[in-house]
This record gives C-alpha cells, sequence and structure tokens, in this order.
C-alpha cells in the first residue's frame, strides 16, 4: 500500500515538473528543421515565420536545413528529438504523401508527431527556362508530346511538391518526360535559370521574383482562380488543361510526446504570426495566403493531415510512384 502511494506521488511529482517545464518554455532557443535545402519555398516560408514566431515566444527561432530523401531526413530528425519543443519541423504537403510513395519510412508519419498547426496555401506555377520554344501551354503540351525524349523536368525529390505537381502534368498530357531530381527547389531552380533543365512546376513563394524579373517563361498557376500578385498569368484551365488543381500547404510538427502546454504555445505563437502585417504582406507578395486562425491549431492540422493521406494516396498508386 506504501509502495502504491509512492508511486502514485512519484507521477504526481513529474507531471507537476512537467508543467512546470511548460510554464517556464521556452528558456533558450527553438531549431524550426526544413527537410529541403536552404533558399527555396519551404525554408523562405520557416525563416519569415521564425521571426514574427520568435517575437511571440520571446526567444530566438533558428532554421535548420536537413535536405534529401524528399523530405523524409528532415522529417525523420524531428521524429527522433527530444520532446521538449525546443526541435520542430516545418514541413509541406510531401508529409501527407510520404507513406504511399516510401515503402519503408523510418518514422510514422501520424504517430511519430503532435501537430501544431497550419500555416498557408500556395500555388504552383508551370515555368521553364527562357530558351524554351513554347509560348503558350497549349504550344507546350504540343512540344512535350513531339520531344518527350528530349526534355527534362525539374523537381526537388521524390515527394516534393514539384514532383507530385509534375507526376500530375505528365498523367494529364498521358506522356513520361525525363525527370531530375535534387535535394530542394532552390538548386532546381538554378538550374532551370541556367538552362541545365527545361522545365519545373515550382511554389509561387520560389518563382515569382524569377517571373517578374522576366528570367523565365510561365506558363500557367495551377489554382481554380488567378493568383494577385501574378495576375497576368492564367490558370490551368484558362490555359487549356481542365481538371488540373493542386496547391501546397505547410504546417508546423513537434515530436510525439511534447507536452500539450508546449504545443499550444507553439501554435498560439503561430496564430500571433499569421496576424503580422509583415508576414501577411510578405505571403500576398509571393502568392501564399495564410490559413484562418482556426485552421492553425493542432486539431485542424491532425483532420487536414488524415485527409490528404487519403487524398494522395490513390493518386500515387495509380501512378505508381514509388521508392524503396
Amino acid at each position: 500500500m506504501i509502495a502504491k502511494g509512492l508511486s502514485i506521488l512519484a507521477c504526481l511529482a513529474l507531471l507537476g515538473a512537467a508543467d512546470a517545464g511548460a510554464q517556464d518554455y521556452p528558456r533558450k532557443p527553438i531549431t524550426v528543421v526544413v527537410p529541403f535545402a536552404a533558399g527555396g519555398p519551404t525554408d523562405t516560408v520557416a525563416r519569415l515565420l521564425g521571426v514574427a514566431m520568435g517575437k511571440s515566444l520571446k526567444t530566438q527561432i533558428i532554421v535548420e536545413n536537413v535536405g534529401g530523401a524528399g523530405g523524409t531526413s528532415g522529417a525523420a530528425r524531428v521524429a527522433k528529438a527530444a520532446p521538449d519543443g525546443y526541435t520542430i519541423l516545418l514541413h509541406n504537403i510531401g508529409h501527407s504523401t510520404a507513406p504511399a510513395l516510401y515503402r519503408k519510412l523510418p518514422y510514422d508519419t501520424v504517430g511519430d508527431f503532435e501537430p501544431i498547426g497550419l500555416v498557408n496555401e500556395v500555388p504552383m506555377t508551370l515555368v521553364a527556362k527562357k530558351a524554351l520554344p513554347p509560348n503558350t501551354l497549349r504550344e507546350l503540351i504540343a512540344y512535350l508530346k513531339a520531344n518527350k525524349d528530349k526534355v527534362s523536368y525539374a523537381n526537388a525529390g521524390l515527394g516534393s511538391a514539384s514532383h507530385l505537381c509534375g507526376m500530375l502534368l505528365m498523367s494529364a498530357i498521358d506522356t513520361d518526360l525525363t525527370t531530375v531530381p535534387y535535394k530542394g527547389t532552390a538548386p532546381a531552380m538554378n538550374d532551370l535559370l541556367g538552362g541545365q533543365v527545361d522545365l519545373l512546376c515550382d511554389q509561387s513563394i520560389n518563382a515569382t521574383s524569377q517571373i517578374k524579373a522576366a528570367k523565365i517563361k510561365v506558363y500557367a498557376v495551377t489554382t481554380k482562380t488567378r493568383v494577385p500578385s501574378l495576375s497576368e498569368v492564367p490558370t490551368m484551365q484558362e490555359a487549356g488543361l481542365s481538371g488540373f488543381e493542386i496547391s501546397v500547404w505547410h504546417a508546423f510538427y513537434a515530436p510525439k510526446g511534447t507536452p500539450k502546454a508546449v504545443v499550444e504555445k507553439l501554435a498560439r505563437a503561430l496564430r500571433d504570426a499569421l496576424r503580422d502585417p509583415t508576414v501577411q504582406q510578405r505571403f500576398a507578395d509571393l502568392g501564399a495566403e495564410g490559413v484562418a486562425e482556426s485552421r492553425a491549431t493542432p486539431e485542424a492540422l491532425r483532420a487536414h493531415l488524415k485527409a490528404e493521406i487519403d487524398r494522395w494516396a490513390p493518386i500515387i498508386k495509380k501512378a505508381g510512384a514509388f521508392a524503396d
């Protein structure tokens, strides 16, 4: 009986210590792991929000780029991190497609993470090197069908948003292209600018400045309506390819077991950041849109992640895109 009482007291002491730790959180800088190369769209989002969330949390937020394996290397790094709120993950839509793309993941996409909240919705843009002959989407489709063995399509790695967009494009026009995977969107864009690859489907966050500078060609955006920051660019539907729609979303996650109070503090900081005028203006400039505050919550992200996993699994299975 005494031993049982001591056991209960020990548990209460541990819970009290956890609560105290959550109240004091954060006591040191927080690391946000971006599972792609520096300079890409997810990296841009992380650095923008890191500044705003750091102000809210009264601490420094450090961005660490852990690229490779289509974003799974960085996700694995966070899944294995201490569940104390000092190492968190910012991932994109690729977090929901990884279970279908990889036969063996080094983590459980749902079970090894605590959702923090959704961040934004980002259109994709279909872009090409400036020297590629076609000037419209209809011309591009005809060109791809006639030159499929000569055209190279860049992506940021298996499971990345650019890979998914390219997979949908090739399926929609029934034409397979030579794909060139990179460790992130930034190096893929660099080679597109240099003319080493021909085509890329990139997030507006990364492509808008290059489009406006006329350094690359743009054919369409992948949303139902035009993007205000790229108002002259047609949608895929308007440009001649019906039924083609994809947008990228970003979200924050903590390792499984992170105290609920810590997760809630991070979620509140995220909502504070999304209200920041600087963040809102920067998103607008880049063609992105921050989510409503009701979606920047653990509960909303948990439901959204499950729905996206269910949405993409049959599409990926049908395309036969798998990795070991």
